[in-house]
């Protein structure tokens, strides 16, 4: 057993991706010293012990996943669909909770400590679903640019989307399902004109929904307000007033670690959520221009690396993986900037590595496990393994 252990080991440091785990560490572990920062106030560290938990736990997780070969694994993709549509489900039962914004994305187990997201889960298992349907259609030398097949994904999305917004009522990450879907289905080879259809529909359908009422008013006061940062600035703007005031604030070198006005505030409403999605604000504040690009180049480099990856993998199956899980970081990082910038409505998106929650880094580090497995799988890797026997 002791054997079999050290060889898995031994296997894993000479062939998986380190330099995308070490970035991942990296930011995980900026994001833990602002969060030290970011919930001093609050006068104990349970926030600390649980992202330092979770980043043992996703490094632990980022190897097992190295070691699983998809191509086994999405031979039994219909149980990764039952899992979906269960876990997502058990949002509908007592485990199902409720957060501020009265959407119910998490779930809460007597035996587990922390909430877990299924949407953090499901955007991985999605990502590997919808990679396997394009290979399919290929197979079946379907044409990637007709109708059919473009309507046979956009189907399965819309679906997916559909599903998890009515039981959840989170938007946000159903709209990450969205644009996962958007570059994959453009990196597959997908005609331009679908993208211009599905864009242009959605549009139609979005200002029909505005006009009828259908969308609620909270939700609407958060994109008017984007065009007129007067109006409501005590209650709907008042979030990323706060965040835009400590950005600002920061400079270039920025206040200070352990010094941020806002930051070190002991009222939480002076800078909410200022360990979860407004983690950047911190940084900026504290740390300045400087400390703000630094994350943002920690991010594009992990992007960069799983793109990378993407475009050496042995098959089409595994770069539609990769770009998809690229795909899911870019979306999230430029939401969320943008939310602490006030040029993006608040829609709950979390900056990935960097604000708290230990769900969210687990499945991190479980996405980037499936692109160092790729890695390991690509041509290069086994000519290099095989050099090694």
């Amino acid at each position: 057993m002791l054997n079999r252990l050290k060889n898995i080991l031994a296997d894993f440091f000479q062939q998986a991706d380190l330099v995308l785990l070490g970035l991942c560490c990296a930011s995980t572990l900026f994001g833990i010293v602002m969060i030290f920062s970011a919930t001093r106030y609050m006068e104990h560290n349970r926030h600390v012990l649980v992202q330092t938990a979770a980043l043992a736990l996703g490094v632990c997780v980022y190897i097992a996943v190295s070691m699983v070969d998809l191509e086994v694994l999405m031979k039994r993709w219909k149980w990764l669909v039952i899992f979906n549509v269960v876990f997502i489900g058990l949002l509908l039962t007592p485990f199902g909770v409720s957060d501020n914004t009265g959407n119910t994305a998490w779930l809460k187990f007597p035996f587990i400590p922390v909430s877990i997201g299924p949407a953090e889960f499901v955007k991985i298992t999605f990502t590997l679903l919808l990679a396997k349907q394009l290979e399919w259609l290929r197979e079946e030398k379907r044409d990637l640019r007709s109708f059919p097949a473009a309507v046979t994904v956009a189907g399965h999305t819309l679906a997916l989307m559909g599903y998890y917004v009515v039981i959840s009522g989170d938007m946000g990450n159903a709209l990450v399902f969205f644009f996962v879907f958007l570059c994959m289905a453009f990196a597959a080879g997908f005609a331009l004109r679908w993208f211009a259809l599905l864009i242009g529909g959605c549009g139609v359908g979005f200002t029909a929904a505005w006009l009828l009422g259908i969308i609620p008013e909270y939700m609407k006061e958060r994109f008017v307000i984007l065009f007129d940062h007067s109006i409501d600035p005590l209650d709907a703007g008042w979030q990323q007033t706060r965040s835009l005031l400590a950005i600002g604030s920061g400079g270039v070198t920025g206040q200070g670690f352990l010094n941020g006005t806002q930051t070190q505030s002991g009222y939480s409403t002076n800078l909410p959520a200022r360990h979860t999605d407004l983690i950047f604000s911190v940084v900026g504040e504290e740390l300045g221009l400087i400390g703000c690009m630094v994350v943002i180049g920690l991010l594009v480099a992990i992007i960069f690396r799983v793109l990378l990856v993407a475009k050496n993998a042995g098959t089409l199956f595994h770069s539609h993986v990769c770009v998809g899980i690229a795909a899911m970081l870019m979306f999230q990082t430029i939401i969320n900037l943008g939310m602490c910038l006030f040029v993006m409505p608040v829609i709950g998106i979390t900056l990935p590595f960097f604000s708290y929650g230990g769900s969210s880094i687990v499945t991190l580090f479980m996405a980037m496990g499936v692109v160092s497995g790729i890695k390991k799988r690509s041509p290069a890797m086994r000519r290099y393994g095989s050099l090694l026997r």
